[in-house]
């Protein structure tokens, strides 16, 4: 989901800082309102946890320039249900950027853009949950169809906000068409793995009922909503 270095450039760059610094304020309201429920040590173990995460993601899973972008599997549905909506918001921007600056510097310039990439999905996909999931029910014991339409939610919002750039930067001409075309149908992809991955992982917090009552995981993993 990298933008590449030339898609967007010049004084165009500005409206990435600004949707930067929007979901950026997102995450810090959604931050104090985990700190508040679950306290500040939580929110920084599972956010560092979710940082080390992304950033082994982008730099050991397979990945592959496509297009005007590259598919990654970030699996931000799996995030969030483990982790929750702060963890894992905060391990995205934290782990992009330090992938930014250790391994990618040319990437540093679009870090507004693709942070914003990231980060508002996960939003849209949060707010999903809480219609799609009923309060009763814990997230390790969500089904598959329901993993299937987070996954769906988040992929499809990173495909969308990598079409907006790309039409924004250099717009609509027939050879952008195609390269915004061929990078969404092999990220989309991404979604028929990623829910399969969400209920292996969730099925072994089942059988791992040590972490219940844990800092270290979201509490509506294992619990339903009060």
């Amino acid at each position: 989901m990298h933008i590449e270095p030339g898609v967007v450039d010049g004084a165009k760059m500005i409206l990435g800082y600004g949707t930067a610094t929007a979901a950026l304020g997102v995450v810090a309201k959604v931050a104090v309102g985990t700190i508040r429920r679950d306290g500040p040590i939580s929110l920084a173990v599972r956010s560092l946890m979710t940082t080390l995460l992304v950033f082994s993601f982008f730099e050991l899973l397979p990945h592959h320039p496509v297009g005007v972008s590259e598919v990654h599997f970030i699996l931000g549905s799996t995030l969030f249900l483990i982790f929750g909506a702060a963890p894992a918001a905060i391990g995205l921007a934290a782990g992009l950027l330090i992938q930014g600056l250790l391994f990618a510097p040319s990437d540093l310039p679009q870090y507004g853009i693709n942070v914003t990439t990231l980060l508002a999905p996960l939003f849209a996909m949060s707010l999903l949950a809480k219609k799609i999931i009923p309060a009763h029910v814990a997230y390790k014991d969500i089904q598959y169809s329901q993993a299937l339409k987070l996954s769906t939610a988040y992929q499809g919002g990173i495909v969308l906000w990598v079409a907006f750039w790309a039409f924004y930067g250099q717009g609509f001409g027939s050879e952008n068409l195609v390269r915004v075309l061929s990078f969404g149908t092999a990220y989309m992809s991404v979604v028929l793995l990623e829910p399969l991955l969400d209920l292996a992982v969730l099925a072994g917090a089942k059988l791992w009922h040590g972490l219940k009552g844990s800092m270290l995981v979201e509490k509506r993993l294992y619990a339903a909503l009060p």
